[in-house]
């Protein structure tokens, strides 16, 4: 695959309609050619613990962030006809079918390729784990700034270039 749109989503809270931030790496001819970082206000607009723990975002990052449409409204042309790839697809697609649903958005069937899946495939018990870490250091890609969307999808584009 040398063209695709690597995506990661964090949320908010235990709903994966709460996106609070997106990033995006474009990959065309097998190279990183565009990123898109955004801050979300998400819906519900409330933040676990657990999740603050993991990404560091709290409602006072977000409050004056915009909603998911106008965000949304700006990536989409930059993806059109692109698969999305993610690093555990089924958690970043529930998260792009669950803000689509709260805001009533017409979902227009995106394509998914995981790397987690592919890393397993890949890798099999050559690695201790499939985290995202882990397979972007077995791909060659030093992962900084880990739960991050934008470097989550800079690594899982290393990911996605090097093993699908």
């Amino acid at each position: 695959m040398k063209d695709f749109a690597a995506i990661d989503f964090e949320t908010a809270n235990g709903k994966r309609s709460s996106v609070c931030s997106v990033g995006v790496a474009i990959v065309r001819d097998g190279a990183i050619v565009d990123t898109v970082y955004s801050l979300i206000r998400p819906w519900p607009n409330y933040y676990s613990r657990f999740t603050t723990e993991i990404h560091g975002l709290t409602r006072d990052d977000t409050d004056d962030a915009p909603i998911f449409p106008e965000v949304w409204g700006t990536i989409a042309p930059r993806i059109e006809g692109l698969t999305l790839v993610a690093h555990n697809s089924p958690f970043d697609e529930g998260c792009l079918r669950a803000a689509f649903e709260c805001f009533d958005m017409e979902y227009p069937e995106y394509s998914f390729a995981c790397t987690c899946r592919a890393s397993r495939k890949t890798f099999g018990r050559e690695l201790p784990d499939h985290k995202l870490h882990t397979v972007a250091a077995r791909c060659g890609y030093d992962l900084k700034d880990h739960h991050h969307a934008l470097a989550d999808a800079i690594a899982c584009a290393h990911i996605a270039i090097a093993i699908l």
